[in-house]
């Protein structure tokens, strides 16, 4: 039941709301002197619609604008003071596995893999809410200046980075979707191979403002298509009696994307009846859609010459070749001239000559993909219930991943959700044998406390993706018992605070007071592997990389990737030069320690001249 407004009613916005009704496209949102969202007049716009004549104003120019969208790039920008934390207990195959499951707010983890992926990633798949106003966006904080979101966004607040109902009445709806996305979008971009592609699903609320936002952060000449997916069968609850019964797949590219894969081509009708020397053929349309007017040269009567039985053209569909072209055909054999002259002849295709294997891709998915309830059916026998709702089909993703990757690219999809991307992605691995890898993105979000996945034992989205994962792998490895290089683990990471003390980003004027004052500068309760992976960020390298630790003379050693970065975290005086000259055999291309694990100022000194020395390609950094 609706509540009583208890206030006198608001003329300005009856105002607005009477304009609307006449002039819709002069209704604009803009931001209040109280810093709200609220719906405005567009006041040149309504001038230019009630004038017979151009009336002056700004420049126009082709774009798309809303209150926010300077603070949505400033958002994408600023940097954060945050980290990737390790999770052994929920991961599947820590060591071994080049999957990733970074759980926290997308903004952070993109940026965060910024260094890491850039350009690495071959397709990014999205499923972002779509702006209902039923569902969840991110709430992004964008009233702090880049140093202090460096300094200060450690942890969030209960103000700053929240999801939010973005509900009409909010007076922002679209503004807080675009700039959500916008940021988002942005980050990715950078992430993407140069073949790569992106493919986000949409429906009729948002779909026209994402093309807008994708075609000036990916450039409009880079739209690759609008792909439609029948999602269920017509509605009976439908609004003035009209089902909307598809969703959206649009698509991307970064710039070099070599085509999608097509579909393959059905030989089965591909037969050799006369032995032909050329091999299989079938018989295929001699004419074209076009008319007589518009193609005189192909209007024209055709003879064969075996019999001179005459076959007249059709004026709204004439032959497919000028006269030169088609006797060229003949003479090598290629029509076939039916006895009966009231029927049409057929050129000869062969099987051998064809330019490709495979059909192009149709934008109508229908035949390929499955509706919601392919969708239900998988989520209730790989959980056991109805524990996620509006997850997409497996074979949705399926599909697309096989038009533009090969079987070991890297798939990315920061709105996991139930993780279908990663279930697709392992599915398709055990099909071809292939080692695509993949990262799934996905914010601890709580679940409803009355939703069937609360009462099945899970507090977030996040566990529910996660689960999946682990027993979408564990099914798909039992149905594939020769599969043996099959990989179903992921390496769980957990966005949180920078593992850093604060002393560690204070000004330079302050820091050496506090350093001195201070035996570390890494946070208490953080652990060895946590820094290893802060130290794998903020040095670029891959973190999926296989990572085994040993003892080196007395000392515990990480060796990522065999020799491509050691690192050593003892702490209290425990880093010796003898250790360092035993570290120095193994010659690792890049060594890390921590500064407060030398013993004295002298070995700190002296380590830089042991690995030039012993390993002069090492380059040694301390934390």
């Amino acid at each position: 039941m609706d509540k009583l407004k208890m206030h006198t009613p608001d003329l300005i916005d009856d105002n607005i709301s009477k304009i609307a009704l006449q002039f819709p496209n002069c209704i604009t949102e803009s931001r209040s002197k109280d810093g709200s969202i609220k719906k405005s007049i567009d006041f040149d716009l309504l001038r230019q619609e009630l004038s017979d004549s151009i009336v002056e104003g700004p420049k126009e120019r082709y774009q798309l604008n809303w209150p926010g969208k300077r603070e949505a790039l400033l958002a994408a920008n600023a940097p954060i003071a945050k980290t990737l934390r390790p999770c052994r207990d929920e991961s599947v195959n820590f060591d071994t596995t080049e999957n990733l499951f970074i759980e926290g707010d997308n903004l952070d983890a993109l940026k965060l893999l910024q260094e890491n992926y850039l350009g690495k990633v071959k397709m990014i798949y999205i499923d972002p809410p779509y702006n209902t106003g039923k569902d969840f966006i991110y709430s992004d904080n964008f009233t702090e200046s880049a140093e202090e979101y460096l300094l200060e966004s450690e942890q969030k607040d209960e103000e700053g980075n929240h999801l939010i109902a973005n509900t009409e009445s909010n007076g922002r709806f679209h503004s807080d979707w675009l700039s959500m996305m916008y940021s988002r979008l942005k980050l990715a971009k950078n992430l993407l191979k140069e073949d790569g592609a992106i493919f986000i699903s949409i429906d009729d609320n948002e779909v026209h403002n994402l093309r807008k936002i994708c075609d000036e952060i990916f450039g409009i000449t880079n739209f690759i298509a609008e792909f439609v997916w029948k999602r269920r069968v017509s509605s009976a609850m439908a609004d003035n009696n009209v089902s909307s019964d598809q969703d959206y797949v649009i698509c991307y590219q970064k710039g070099q994307l070599e085509g999608f894969t097509g579909n393959e081509k059905d030989f089965k009708k591909y037969s050799n009846p006369d032995n032909d020397p050329r091999g299989p053929w079938i018989s295929d349309n001699l004419t074209v859609g076009m008319t007589a007017s518009m193609r005189p040269n192909q209007a024209y009567n055709l003879v064969d010459p075996s019999t001179g039985s005459i076959y007249p053209y059709n004026p709204n569909r004439v032959w497919a070749f000028i006269p030169k072209s088609m006797e060229k055909m003949i003479a090598e054999g290629r029509v076939i001239f039916p006895e009966d002259i009231s029927r049409r002849p057929m050129q000869k295709r062969f099987k051998n000559e064809l330019k490709s294997t495979h059909n192009p891709f149709s934008t109508l998915m229908s035949d390929k993909v499955g509706l919601n309830t392919e969708a239900t059916r998988q989520i209730q026998q790989v959980l056991g219930g109805n524990i996620f709702d509006y997850s997409k089909p497996l074979s949705l993703l399926t599909v697309l991943i096989s038009q533009v990757c090969n079987g070991d690219d890297l798939i990315l999809d920061f709105f996991a959700g139930s993780s279908v991307t990663a279930h697709a992605v392992m599915q398709l691995n055990a099909e071809d044998k292939g080692n695509r890898k993949f990262i799934m993105v996905q914010l601890p979000e709580e679940c409803d406390e009355k939703s069937e996945a609360f009462k099945a034992g899970y507090k977030t989205i996040a566990e529910i993706s996660k689960e999946r994962i682990r027993r979408a792998g564990a099914k798909i490895k039992d149905e594939n018992p020769d599969a043996t290089d099959l990989d179903i683990g992921f390496r769980v990471l957990k966005v949180d605070s920078s593992n850093m003390a604060d002393v560690y980003y204070s000004p330079d004027a302050m820091r050496q007071d506090l350093i001195a004052a201070m035996t570390d500068n890494i946070k208490a309760g953080r652990s060895e592997e946590d820094l290893l992976f802060q130290v794998l960020l903020d040095w670029g390298v891959d973190l999926s990389l296989p990572i085994k630790k040993e003892v080196v003379a007395g000392l515990d050693v990480f060796f990522v990737d065999e020799n491509s970065l050691a690192a050593c975290f003892a702490n209290n005086g425990e880093i010796t030069e003898d250790f360092c000259k035993k570290l120095a055999e193994y010659k690792p291309l890049r060594i890390v320690f921590r500064d407060s694990g030398f013993k004295g100022d002298s070995v700190k000194i002296n380590v830089e001249q042991i690995f030039k020395l012993m390993s002069p390609h090492t380059e040694v950094k301390t934390i």
